[in-house]
């Protein structure tokens, strides 16, 4: 399964540029000035994972298939946008299947690069936060009230609606209170069924209550010194886990992806990093989405999967193919450490690690 994560963020803040970073080519218009990226960009981008190459030698193929990413890059939204200003509806729509939305904040200064008013992540992200949660009650005012006699589950689904409208008409993003014991409470939602109301909210495609990441596009000064330092101050700054922020210069990120492997290393030793931003923004979207890679080797091809945290073995042999799952009585499994140490799977075998 493909992760999809949705870029979204004020004009000029360098989320186009992130996305051509992304896909290491220029696939997107990253014009300064708004309204750039005129179509929304869709691309798909390998998960960083240095097992695959490894495992590939050992097993003697050239084919290597990694986990994906799937990146959106959605135009720049503005004031108004979920009113339709700034062709905000239109964009706001792409967004509505992404897993997780990725917010794009800025924080460097450049007089080349227009922007309107002071550079402020938290005044941007209030800004983004806002026309999403406008969206969202747009979308709910549009649901209709069950007249008459109408079953529990048709009454339930117009009560979870009536308690979101107000979390929204509060200036609430939906997952501010679903993690909350006490703002659930609050807004009377403890009543129903945690499905209940991931069905209703999955029904409606709400933006607010996907899970956030928040990229911080920093100057190339401000790379020097610690990356998670920066990384909790800009998190008290915004209200946020730290595990949810990743602080990268856009620009170097772009530069860094058109270069080669030795190269790419090099650069980074010398600004001080040990791993580029882009590895660091698809691991943290793994993370914030419990997600994880198990991998599969053979003569064809050296493969990662992308599962949930917690999947059975059958599960897991499902996403393969599903007669794997249906039809599985018992599977042979190995370390990644003990295929590589002991070079395959008759190795394994031979020492008894199969």
């Amino acid at each position: 399964m493909a992760l999809q994560v949705g870029i979204v963020g004020l004009p000029n803040v360098g989320k186009s540029t992130l996305f051509n970073a992304l896909l290491k080519e220029q696939q997107a218009l990253a014009a300064n000035y708004p309204f750039a990226t005129i179509e929304p960009n869709i691309g798909i981008v390998p998960v960083p994972d240095s097992r695959l190459d490894l495992l590939a030698k050992v097993v003697k193929t050239t084919v290597i298939k990694p986990a994906t990413v799937e990146f959106v890059d959605i135009a720049g939204l503005v004031k108004g946008a979920s009113r339709g200003e700034g062709l905000g509806n239109k964009f706001l729509a792409h967004i509505r299947e992404a897993a997780v939305i990725c917010h794009v904040l800025r924080d460097f200064e450049d007089e080349n690069v227009i922007r309107e008013g002071a550079v402020s992540p938290k005044d941007d992200l209030h800004t983004v936060r806002l026309e999403l949660q406008l969206a969202d009650l747009a979308t709910l005012e549009k649901q209709v009230e069950p007249k008459g006699a109408v079953d529990r589950a048709t009454k339930e689904r117009w009560q979870i609606i009536s308690a979101l409208k107000k979390v929204l008409m509060d200036a609430q993003s939906i997952s501010q209170i679903l993690y909350s014991e006490q703002k659930i409470g609050e807004y009377g939602l403890t009543q129903f069924a945690p499905e209940a109301i991931t069905m209703t909210i999955r029904e409606l495609s709400l933006l607010t209550a996907k899970e956030e990441l928040y990229v911080i596009n920093v100057g190339e000064a401000s790379l020097g010194g610690s990356v998670q330092e920066k990384t909790i101050q800009f998190a008290e700054q915004l209200g946020v886990k730290p595990g949810r922020v990743v602080v990268m210069c856009n620009q170097i990120e772009s530069e860094l992806a058109v270069l080669s492997d030795e190269d790419r290393t090099a650069y980074l030793k010398d600004l001080g990093l040990e791993q580029a931003g882009l590895d660091r923004l698809i691991a943290t979207a793994y993370k914030v989405l419990k997600l994880q890679s198990f991998l599969t080797a053979g003569e064809k091809e050296v493969r990662a999967w992308t599962i949930g945290q917690g999947t059975t073995a059958r599960q897991a042999a499902g996403v393969i193919h599903t007669d794997f799952e249906r039809r599985m009585i018992s599977a042979k499994i190995t370390s990644y450490e003990d295929f590589v140490a002991h070079n395959g799977w008759k190795g394994v075998k031979e020492v008894g690690k199969l």
